[in-house]
């Protein structure tokens, strides 16, 4: 084969590779988030208000960080953790008893109308997660 060939089959696979790629990010070249889970609108708000105050300590999606148990794991089902340990933790804080994180101490300025949607949020996510399923538990959604 001469080089032209060569340069030209070269050229093509690498037009090839790109094309794939572009195709496979959507097509204009950015990756989409994957969808999380579908969510009623008083957890949609709750969201809103735990990505404001609590994810810093617990993570996006409640997940947990380096600083925070992630909220989603079984410890947090509503059969060992029901809704009212979520809004005494957030007015008064809690003494670390599960984790290794330290103390939570209470979070201010958050409307105990809040709280309920922040737990909504919480419990949806974790129905969501598997953390729990239907309505085996009174929760406030």
């Amino acid at each position: 084969m001469n080089s032209g060939g060569s340069i030209f089959a070269a050229f093509s696979l690498a037009a090839a590779f790109v094309l794939l790629v572009v195709i496979g990010c959507g097509g204009d070249g950015e990756q989409v988030a994957p969808a999380g889970p579908a969510l009623s609108d008083t957890a949609r708000a709750g969201e809103k208000l735990f990505d404001a105050n609590c994810s810093a300590c617990h993570g996006v999606g409640a997940e947990g960080t380096s600083l925070g148990p992630p909220l989603m794991d079984m410890v947090y089902h509503p059969g060992h953790h029901p809704d009212f340990s979520i809004r005494n933790a957030v007015s008064r804080g809690v003494p670390q008893h599960h984790w290794t994180f330290g103390d939570m101490a209470p979070v201010a300025g958050v409307s105990p109308d809040e709280v309920e949607k922040i737990i909504c949020y919480v419990r949806e996510m974790q129905r969501a997660e598997g953390v729990f399923e239907g309505d085996a538990f009174e929760t406030v959604c």
